[in-house]
């Protein structure tokens, strides 16, 4: 890890890692550039089940980089941040905002994948003001249908620790050739980083994840009205066939947060933003830019 000074030539597959010690004694690794100077606040990323600063893809952050900075964050315990992974969402969104307070940062919006997008939701409930814009991508709330565990496939895909281009594809993209065809280009393209690369996950981390995973997923629909507690502008982004976060559940997120807006991506899974990447980069753009209304 370095203290390498960001510059907005950077780019995802060039950015240095970074790290920063927060009170609570975690030292984060994270990547931070792009467009400083646009009036904008910092976008954080919040990353999926098992995933790393390396598995962004580089044209949906570069795309994004462009008018704003980005910040990218190994939460405690993944890729190269220390301490133990929380099997709470609620202490990973902790954990995250203690990051922010390590940064100085008391304004940015963020963009939760997945996981990451659990962790959003948690974050805009516990530190509202610090948020000011939410994008919630392939997620769903906490209680949500169809959340309590995943399918077997799945399951056994997501937590193969070898896994490989096949897992990839069976877990993030769709079954029709289209699909699998954009999926085979993302891998090429996540995976060609040749220096300062981050730490693969292992084992324990998968293991501490899908516990906060389940937990998250317990049925109760009567955790839906905490969704209530979301003011801030909010797009929903999802495919329209997710076997990992069942679709519906961004249907359920867009019915119950007060301010959002929702868009369903059309024969694309999981990774529907890595499927499209320049499209999604574009459509997040236009919202935390303020050129659409939340439901517009």
């Amino acid at each position: 890890m370095t203290t390498l000074i960001r510059g907005p030539e950077l780019t995802q597959l060039t950015a240095p890692i970074l790290d920063v010690t927060a009170a609570n004694g975690v030292t984060y690794a994270y990547r931070r550039f792009g467009a400083a100077d646009t009036g904008q606040p910092p976008l954080l990323f919040l990353q999926h089940f098992r995933g790393n600063l390396d598995n962004w893809d580089p044209i949906l952050v570069d795309t994004l980089a462009a008018g704003r900075e980005v910040i990218l964050l190994d939460n405690t315990g993944v890729g190269l941040t220390s301490g133990q992974v929380p099997v709470t969402v609620t202490q990973m969104a902790r954990d995250a905002i203690a990051f922010l307070d390590a940064l100085k940062l008391d304004h940015v919006d963020l963009l939760g994948f997945s996981l990451g997008g659990m962790v959003a939701q948690e974050v805009a409930l516990l530190r509202p003001r610090a948020v000011r814009r939410i994008v919630l991508a392939g997620t769903g709330p906490r209680g949500g249908p169809q959340m309590h565990g995943w399918t077997l496939d799945i399951e056994r895909a997501a937590n193969q620790i070898d896994g490989g281009l096949d897992e990839l594809l069976h877990i993030f993209f769709g079954i029709t050739e289209t699909s699998r065809a954009l999926g085979m280009q993302y891998a090429q393209r996540v995976f060609s980083r040749t220096e300062n690369p981050d730490k693969p996950t292992g084992p324990e981390v998968a293991r501490a994840q899908y516990d906060a995973i389940v937990e998250w997923g317990i049925p109760d629909p009567s955790r839906l009205a905490r969704l209530a507690g979301i003011t801030q502008p909010t797009l929903v982004a999802a495919g329209d066939n997710d076997p990992m976060i069942p679709t519906v559940n961004s249907q359920v997120l867009a019915d119950h947060l007060p301010n959002a807006r929702l868009r369903i991506f059309s024969d694309a899974g999981h990774g529907f933003l890595f499927q499209y990447p320049r499209q999604f980069a574009e459509l997040v753009d236009e919202f935390l830019s303020d050129l659409v209304s939340p439901r517009g």
